[in-house]
């Protein structure tokens, strides 16, 4: 397990938000007086790996391009990418595209669109992005803001589908993320039974207690986000604290 670290981008600044109140009564968790490249500076002094730059509807392409050209080949972006546009971030720093509406459209999968990125851009520099909500005991990607199930159900069958048309997954718990109300441990373990590709979490840590837990309960297979705790975002948990125990699990591990 690791820490990946996340710069999330909205109107052009830096901001942690509720996603799922993104088009909807807005609820901002945290609006940084800093620009996209000071956190992607941070990031690059400590040698964090694997983080991600998600830019949240329009007006976020030259700050999202900011943070890649402070630290190139050190992050990877999501947001509005699709075939046209994914060579061109990858071209200007990033290491992965992450993809999510795009490939999820009218409630299903759409593989014609997968099949376009992954000509465009290769299966090993795309980044599939699952937000995933339970319903009836089982996991589904929601669209729409995380308003509209989709068909999609996640599941060791699909998760060995999609496996074949990407390098890493990108997960959303969707009924945590943003509350700093603890990870949902059900879908961390079903992640870590069902992905054999690197998997980052994202969704509700709020500790160091929540790290180890995490990384208990996955074996230490997949890995971590943390977003509006963290000091650097307004939260209590200190981001130094997070770089250092992250590193002292991976060692740990080795």
């Amino acid at each position: 397990m690791k820490f990946r670290p996340c710069i999330d981008l909205h109107d052009g600044k830096v901001k942690q938000i509720v996603g799922e109140t993104l088009n909807d009564k807005l609820i901002e968790n945290f609006v940084s007086t800093f620009d996209a490249a000071y956190y992607a500076e941070r990031f690059r002094k400590d040698e964090l790996t694997g983080g991600h730059v998600i830019m949240l509807g329009p007006g976020n392409e030259a700050a999202a391009l900011q943070a890649l050209k402070q630290y190139p080949n050190g992050l990877q972006i999501g947001g509005g990418i699709k075939d046209a546009n994914a060579g061109f971030y990858l071209e200007n720093g990033a290491t992965h595209v992450i993809v999510t509406s795009y490939i999820f459209k009218d409630g299903m999968l759409d593989e014609r669109n997968l099949a376009k990125l992954v000509a465009e851009v290769g299966k090993n520099r795309l980044v599939i992005d699952l937000s995933c909500k339970q319903k009836d005991g089982k996991w589904y990607v929601v669209t729409n803001q995380w308003k509209q199930f989709s068909d999609f159900e996640v599941s060791p069958d699909s998760i060995r589908y999609l496996e074949q048309y990407c390098d890493e997954f990108l997960v959303h718990a969707v009924d945590v993320e943003g509350k700093q109300s603890g990870i949902q441990e059900s879908l961390v373990r079903d992640l870590s039974a069902w992905t054999t590709i690197p998997t980052t979490y994202a969704g509700g840590a709020r500790s160091l207690a929540d790290m180890t837990r995490f990384n208990e309960i996955s074996g230490g297979r997949l890995d971590l986000t943390i977003g509006s705790a963290l000091d650097l975002f307004g939260g209590n948990l200190s981001y130094e604290e997070v770089v250092l125990c992250s590193k002292e699990i991976e060692q740990s591990r080795e």
